[in-house]
């Protein structure tokens, strides 16, 4: 069964990542994230990966083409992808590809007035693809130089807070700015980030985070294939996480529960303790 992106507007519908080589890219996240991946109607040049039976992400070879960034890019339904780049527009912000017909529905990118990278969508979306929800394989944070502003920039570009029924509401929540539709936490929004800092990690983005069982070995994968660590390990109490390169450097973050460290001690010891180990 379809949903489209009226019915889910102003959430996040889709993550997609631009790459050079496709071959390449399906590699690298197969190694590091478990993911096997599927051509799609759009052609040879894309993707999408698949965790068991569930779509988790798009891939396009489409940065060369286009001039684009090897980036992770966010996208948020919307009703009307037109009215949609004209309020971007109107408050200042870029409208960099778009709105054009892509498949089943309308896409364009933009960055924020901060300068952070999105994108947005109309037309059918993946009815059971979620971001935050318990279980999800995508989490979203913006990290960027004023919370409170980008909250409002998004909130009227994409229609958060408003009194239609279904849309998304916004709440402040431990200094951070808290994104939700319906009951499901979609995302959220932290202050702080340098707009002219030379190091990507400091300026304002979206941070993607994928999902794994053993944030160690997701690292150790990532390196392997022509990647590297860009951050060192943070931890909360209930997860871990840091920031990985894939080899043509676009930046991901992965995260895995805190119990997820002592089950890889625990593999580790078994390991060494068996005969073959």
């Amino acid at each position: 069964m379809s949903t489209s992106s009226h019915e889910v507007f102003g959430a996040p519908c889709w993550v997609s990542l631009t790459a050079r080589d496709l071959a390449a890219a399906e590699r690298f996240y197969a190694a590091v994230l478990g993911w096997e991946f599927r051509r799609t109607r759009l052609g040879e040049g894309f993707s999408v990966a698949f965790r068991g039976s569930a779509p988790v992400a798009g891939i396009g070879a489409v940065a060369g083409r286009f001039g684009m960034p090897v980036a992770w890019t966010p996208y948020f339904a919307v009703e009307d992808a037109d009215v949609t780049a004209g309020r971007i527009r109107e408050r200042g912000a870029t409208m960099g590809v778009g709105p054009l017909a892509f498949g089943t529905g309308r896409a364009g990118l933009a960055a924020d007035p901060a300068g952070a990278a999105f994108g947005f969508w109309q037309g059918e979306v993946i009815p059971d693809w979620t971001a935050g929800r318990e279980g999800a394989p995508v989490w979203l944070e913006l990290r960027t130089r004023d919370a409170f502003a980008a909250a409002i920039f998004y909130g009227e570009v994409l229609g958060w807070a408003g009194e239609e029924p279904g849309c998304c509401t916004v709440s402040y929540e431990h200094d951070h700015v808290v994104l939700r539709h319906h009951r499901d936490t979609v995302a959220r929004i932290s202050g702080g980030a340098l707009e002219e800092d030379p190091d990507p990690q400091v300026r304002p983005r979206w941070h993607v985070h994928f999902v794994v069982p053993d944030l160690e070995a997701a690292a150790e994968a990532a390196t392997r294939m022509g990647g590297r660590i860009a951050s060192a390990v943070e931890t909360s109490s209930v997860s871990r996480w840091m920031v990985l390169a894939d080899a043509e450097g676009a930046l991901f973050t992965v995260v895995a529960p805190q119990d997820a460290s002592a089950e890889a001690v625990r593999r580790a010891a078994a390991r060494a303790e068996s005969p073959e180990g």
